[in-house]
């Protein structure tokens, strides 16, 4: 006679369970809330290295803390003023000019699709392009709340030990405090690092996309610096828009911003990366792609771009569970 086997469930694994999946619901629920956490803890851990600077000159913590801040607000906002105008005004002189670049690339593509019909589309599209900036800046809660959450985090020296020596042991508060000095040093290489990176990538596709004679070479060059932040498919991606602009003036042309794009990868693989980035990640590229999907399927266009960060913290803290086993 077969023996049958009985599957008990206690009801704290009942319980447990359903407490998980409440907890994953409340976190979904807030994920805007932890966006805007993730962001000000990124931008606190890049700063803080100054004020540290600043502070050890004798300057006190709350003016050494705003010096910085505003000065880091100052440069971003100016390079947005300085950069987006006639950003906008070459993406929009390029996606109007689109159709009929295709058209002079593949006449016999006509007959398939009505090219001319896209530019009814093309106020929209030009919007989506920027829908993540103006959404940012129009949202006045999330945007103000991040501010003020990361200069309360830069303000604060202790924050983290101050919070968790209220409800734990002296000895588990400092180790908890040595994991997010470990995140926070990470964010900081992360964070400088891709801004370095970008910057260096976008100047140099701006320059060889002019000196080749590329139309549109500034967009290009800013989708370039701004594909930066996709490691391994961004570089890929930001070829594609520069090779059709060329060949829409000349078959030589798409040839040159051809090689232009391989030029500038192979520096960035070969010269820029281990000079600037070094090991600000160590990531696996599967591990990358399969964080860049997930942070775009929770968040969209910022959750691919907080998706690399948030997978180094998350690598950061199993690093450091393994090593207390």
């Amino acid at each position: 006679m077969e023996k049958t086997h009985k599957i008990e469930i206690s009801h704290r694994t009942i319980i447990f369970t359903v407490i998980f999946f409440i907890l994953l619901n409340f976190l979904w629920m807030i994920r805007d809330l932890l966006f805007s956490l993730l962001i000000a803890f990124i931008i606190m851990s890049a700063l803080k290295p100054a004020v540290i600077f600043l502070t050890e000159k004798k300057i006190p913590r709350t003016l050494a803390s705003a010096l910085v801040y505003l000065l880091f607000l100052g440069i971003f906002g100016y390079s947005l003023t300085f950069i987006i105008p006639p950003l906008i005004r070459e993406s929009v002189q390029l996606l109007l000019t689109f159709p009929i670049m295709i058209e002079k690339l593949w006449p016999n593509l006509t007959n398939v699709f009505n090219l001319s019909s896209i530019t009814n589309y093309l106020p929209n599209i030009t919007s989506q392009i920027f829908n993540f900036a103006k959404n940012f800046f129009s949202n006045t809660v999330f945007g103000i709340s991040t501010l003020f959450f990361g200069f309360y985090f830069l303000l604060e020296e202790n924050f983290i030990r101050n919070l968790l020596i209220k409800f734990f042991e002296e000895e588990k508060t400092q180790t908890v405090v040595n994991i997010f000095n470990q995140i926070e040093k990470r964010m900081s290489n992360w964070f400088w690092g891709e801004i370095t990176l970008m910057f260096v990538v976008g100047l140099l596709s701006f320059i060889g996309f002019s000196l080749v004679g590329i139309r549109y070479a500034l967009p290009l060059a800013v989708l370039a610096g701004l594909l930066e932040i996709i490691p391994n498919l961004g570089p890929t991606i930001a070829a594609i828009p520069a090779v059709l602009i060329g060949l829409s003036q000349s078959y030589i042309m798409g040839l040159a911003g051809l090689a232009v794009a391989v030029l500038v990868q192979q520096l960035e693989n070969n010269v820029i990366v281990p000079v600037i980035m070094k090991k600000a990640t160590g990531l696996n590229p599967i591990f990358i792609l399969v964080a860049l999907i997930v942070g775009g399927r929770i968040g969209g266009v910022l959750g691919v771009i907080l998706a690399i960060p948030a997978t180094l913290i998350l690598e950061t803290l199993l690093i450091q569970a393994s090593r207390k086993k």
